[in-house]
């Protein structure tokens, strides 16, 4: 380009043109996050990024996974030896042909995302450079700037209309930071990111203020100084769509506007909170901030060094150290600061500025990603306007270590090496870890020990990852080792591939397995106790909870971690020192009471589920089970001999004569569905309950939370019924093996097959409908029949057997349809939308559209890439500390919140002491006994009471109790030998078994204590 000098390079054929159609699938997991109008404005934008260290391609790397228009990559500089321990696409071949950083990482980011056109440029940035080329652009992002070109962009950015987008960047060894501006009025369309929930209501007070009350005192979970919006309130109706300003009372309760002259509260009604846009104001550059001043004053002191020396301070050099302190202490006073410098943090800053710890990098280019997006969509509350982070915790004491551990040795580890020293970066090669999950996390993890070089030492070092997972599309998105011609390649020797490209040095061992009781014969105790850490990156609690335990039982480290869309936390376990995964409990997730869904849904949560139910029942569960059955049973002529006998056998041979053999059938089946569902059952429910229906009390039956039905008359014009009927015969013929074509599937074709459906008469049944909620969902397979429904079941045998010869195996298997999300061609997704929404229709409930049902029908997580990136450079972090055996109070705790934003770190749970007659223990501790093949179960009792000074009275193994006092029988186990009673495998060679102790004072229970490992054999070393 003439005008600016910029280089635009021919894209390369992998990357998209405008005319492209975007797969949706690639952003399915981050659509949950951001919402279609996010995506769009994303998809419409253009950001300019310099500076490819390695800040400046983290930055890269996510805002391209995330699919904004353009990117123009900018930098100056060649690449060198050092970029290779902070820049994962930089490569030695790059720094061999020196060539030009943005040259080389160009092609690796375009990969990433095909639907991003990316850009280059290597022209000068400086001082004098006309910056109206900045123009085009909706962000401008720099990294590896002076301080004077960052005020000079950030004030051509500011004083354009409308404003550009403006942000900057610094990692200097073990201290980061970033500055936002967005203009002077910047307008954020959703400030927290919460998706507002239904808050039903019991009561409303006739007062000024009204004071209202949540139904059956639930928290509402609002802050004063929101705005609710009122809907189906009876009574007082007034207040139905009005928009009222909250003054909480209680955790169930807050105050409203004036309701005095309003009608006297009824029934029902609920509120929902609305988001409301909220307009932040920035100035461009301020000197004066509300970021931590100790660190600010450091860090804007050493811009001031920058400028006056034309470089950052020399690694080691003490007179550096001091100069830097002197100029700290002058801003210090420029911003009236009253605490005075904090001079060790100083001179850190100093000794490390030159240098890099990726993993910091990492974290804090995450969060600056996310603040990028923001920039771009609106979406989100942004950074107001500076934020810090540092991870001194890392650094050993100066006093403690040579200055020569620091200098640089000409390899890809120096700027790392200037930060943490010579000797833990050994420390870091000669690691053995254990990863288990490579998927977002498990990536972004790879990456980070790539660059720390983790397990690299050919002698002692070790990385084994293990993932039983293939990749599918939409990981494209946020596991950003892989690339669509990854798909349905295994995950973790796909990922240890890419991470050899990043750094070949590595040793990267990948299994497929999980991690769990039937894999113990691999993952063994001589498995884990050969490893010096475990890191788990895992989607589930179940796995985190057993691979926790495992580290326990065999004293090592866990590094925990996790992310939900823009919020993450991670968790740091270290034998003897914290709180282990398993010492704290989530509360259990409420379910959905089995006739609230059958009868009386009152949210859209409610018949989503419902419709997720009805696809498991028909599609999945009766198919299984009339498989299982013709398995069991091997001609419909034993079933007939057998008769009622036979366990399932009506279920069966009921699926059997009403199974469709042709495409028509399939419509038909699809159009009696729609008439069961969403006609007769709001019939057949007001022929049981009236709308004038009262309880026991007077009150009506019919008010909040539940909600009277409205049966639906069937119209084929309706596109909602068209989908149901369409999508269910589609699942019909899919469990059936018929063929159809696409023209089937016309609305002409199913017309006229539905011209042909003859729909009997509605009849009110006589049954009971069950309205108590702690009532438990009744066994399908088990319900009663009579016997004349099983004689005309068997009836319908016989005619099929004879008219339609059956007998042939294939007409005896169905083909059941496990429920996948992600394939929008199954029809899968279409049944539960459409079902979900005209159960909704019925009950008058507000409808979701198909992402939001698409993401509670398939439980999927949000997720988006800068969260991911962020969570896992904290872990890493905490790794660093782990291999460097800092004290307990340097281990950090982390929950962030990107949307708000919010970063709190925190000290881990320290571990709790219990004791027994003097005998303190911890979930770290485990007690040993030596046995021997003649070893009785009393023996055993006799060595603990010898060795630990305190009776046993109980002794189980796993769920078996092997001694219990009160037991009858229990007595006469003390005889019998150890090995008798668990009968171990031969390859083991020990068992834990939980052993509890008496009580000090006769009216207390017994105690338990640690567990107590026996082995089998006193040679065997503990």
């Amino acid at each position: 380009c003439k005008s600016c000098s910029l280089i635009f390079p021919t894209c390369p054929p992998s990357m998209a043109t405008e005319s492209m159609e975007i797969d949706d699938s690639l952003y399915s997991r981050q659509r949950y996050v951001l919402g279609d109008n996010a995506m769009h404005q994303m998809a419409q934008s253009s950001v300019f990024l310099s500076g490819m260290g390695g800040l400046g391609i983290e930055i890269a790397k996510n805002i391209v996974l995330a699919g904004v228009k353009a990117v123009t990559l900018h930098d100056t500089k060649v690449c060198e030896t050092w970029d290779l321990g902070s820049n994962f696409f930089i490569r030695k071949d790059d720094v061999s042909s020196q060539k030009m950083r943005v040259e080389a990482v160009c092609s690796r980011v375009a990969e990433l995302n095909p639907y991003v056109h990316v850009d280059i440029s290597s022209s000068i940035l400086d001082n004098n450079t006309d910056l109206r080329f900045l123009q085009k652009y909706q962000c401008v992002i720099l990294t590896e700037a002076t301080i004077c070109l960052q005020k000079r962009v950030n004030d051509f950015c500011h004083s354009q209309q409308p404003p550009i987008k403006f942000l900057s960047c610094d990692a200097f060894g073990v201290c980061v930071r970033v500055f936002c501006d967005f203009g002077d009025e910047f307008v954020v369309s959703d400030p927290t990111g919460e998706e507002p929930k239904e808050i039903f209501i019991q009561n409303i007070t006739q007062s000024n203020p009204g004071v209202v009350t949540c139904m059956d005192n639930r928290p509402h979970g609002l802050q004063t100084g929101q705005s609710v919006v009122f809907r189906e309130v009876n009574g007082m109706e007034e207040l139905n769509g009005t928009v009222q300003h909250v003054s909480v009372l209680s955790p169930h309760s807050f105050a409203i506007g004036d309701t005095s002259q309003l009608q006297p509260y009824a029934h029902g009604g609920f509120v929902f909170l609305m988001k409301t846009p909220k307009t932040c104001r920035f100035v461009s550059w301020p000197f004066a901030t509300s970021a931590p001043l100790q660190i600010h004053a450091a860090m804007l002191a050493l811009d001031t060094f920058q400028e006056e020396h034309n470089r950052l301070p020399n690694i080691g050099c003490l007179q550096d150290a001091e100069v830097l302190l002197k100029l700290t202490e002058e801003v210090n006073a420029t911003l009236g600061n009253n605490v005075s410098v904090n001079a060790e943090l100083v001179r850190c800053l100093s000794r490390t500025a030159r240098g890099t710890v990726p993993p910091l990098t990492a974290a804090v280019g995450g969060l600056a990603s996310q603040e990028v997006l923001k920039a771009i969509t609106g979406k989100f509350a942004p950074l107001q306007q500076w934020f810090y982070l540092d991870a001194m915790e890392i650094l050993r004491p100066l006093h403690s270590v040579s200055p020569e551990e620091f200098l640089p040795r000409g390899d890809r580890y120096d700027g790392l090496r200037a930060c943490i020293g010579e000797s833990l970066c050994q420390e870091l090669h000669k690691l053995r870890v254990f990863m288990v999950g490579c998927g977002a996390i498990g990536c972004e993890m790879l990456k980070n020990f790539s660059l720390l070089g983790v397990g690299l030492s050919k002698s002692s070092g070790e990385v084994c990852i293990t993932d039983p997972d293939l990749i599918e599309k939409s990981n494209l998105n946020r596991q950003f080792l892989f690339r669509p011609h990854h798909i349905q390649k295994s995950k973790s020797t796909t990922a240890a591939e890419a991470t050899y490209d990043i750094n070949p040095d590595l040793q990267v061992e990948a299994h497929l397995n999980k991690v769990c009781p039937a894999t113990e014969s691999i993952y063994n105790d001589s498995f884990f106790s050969r490893m010096n850490v475990v890191v788990t990156a895992l989607d589930n609690v179940e796995a985190r909870r057993y691979v926790d335990s495992r580290c326990v039982s065999n004293q090592r480290p866990l590094l925990d971690s996790g992310t939900m869309g823009t919020k993450g936390h991670t968790e740091i376990i270290v034998p003897n020192l914290t709180e282990s995964y398993n010492s704290h409990r989530d509360p259990p997730e409420e379910e959905i009471p089995f006739c609230t869904l059958k009868s009386f849904p009152s949210v859209i949560e409610h018949t989503i589920q419902w419709a997720r139910d009805k696809f498991e029942n028909a599609f999945v569960h009766k198919p299984s089970m009339y498989n299982s059955f013709w398995q069991n049973h091997p001609s419909p002529e034993v079933v007939l001999q057998a008769g009622e006998s036979l366990e399932g056998s009506f279920q069966v041979i009921k699926l059997l004569n009403r199974r469709p053999s042709q495409w028509e059938q399939c419509i038909a089946v699809g159009r009696l569905k729609f008439e069961k569902y969403f006609k007769r059952k709001a019939l057949q429910l007001l022929h049981s309950f009236p709308l004038d229906t009262r309880l026991k009390d007077g009150s009506l039956f019919w008010q909040s939370p539940k909600r009277p039905p409205t049966p639906v008359e069937f119209d084929l014009k309706d596109p909602l019924h068209f989908a149901f009927v369409v999508s269910t015969a589609r699942l019909f013929a899919a469990i059936y093996n018929i063929s159809y074509s696409t023209q089937d599937l016309s609305e002409e074709v199913v017309a006229s097959i539905l011209s042909e459906v003859r729909i009997p008469e509605y009849s009110p049944l006589d049954k009971s409908v069950e309205t108590d909620e702690t009532a438990k969902k009744p066994d399908l397979i088990k319900m009663p029949v009579n016997s004349e429904e099983e004689r005309e079941a068997i009836t319908h045998l016989e005619q099929a057997i004879s008219t339609c010869g059956i007998t042939s195996g294939d007409r005896l298997q169905m083909n059941p349809q496990q429920f996948e999300k992600d394939d929008d061609n199954n029809g899968h997704v279409d049944f539960v939308a459409s079902a979900s929404a005209l159960r909704a229709r019925v009950y008058s409930i507000e409808p979701a559209d198909r992402l939001k049902t698409k993401r509670i029908a398939g439980k999927i997580i949000p997720a988006i890439a800068t969260a991911t990136a962020a969570v896992a450079g904290l872990v890493a972090l905490e790794l660093i500390k782990v291999v460097g055996c800092q004290e307990f109070e340097s281990f950090r705790n982390c929950f962030f919140n990107l949307a708000i934003p919010v970063v709190v770190l925190t000290e881990p749970a320290k571990v709790k002491k219990t004791m027994i007659s003097n005998i303190y223990f911890s979930i770290w501790d485990c007690w040993t006994i030596l046995g021997h093949e003649d070893f009785t179960l009393s023996d055993f009792m006799n060595a603990v009471r010898e060795k630990y000074g305190i009776e046993p009275t109980m002794v189980v193994h796993g769920v078996k109790m092997l001694y219990v006092p009160v037991m009858p029988g229990h007595s006469k186990r003390l005889k019998l030998t150890m090995q008798k009673l668990i009968k171990p495998s031969l390859d083991r060679r020990y068992v834990d078994l939980t052993v509890s102790f008496a009580p000090e004072a006769d009216d207390e229970d017994d105690l338990p204590g640690p567990p107590v490992r026996y082995y089998f054999s006193s040679h065997e070393t503990p």
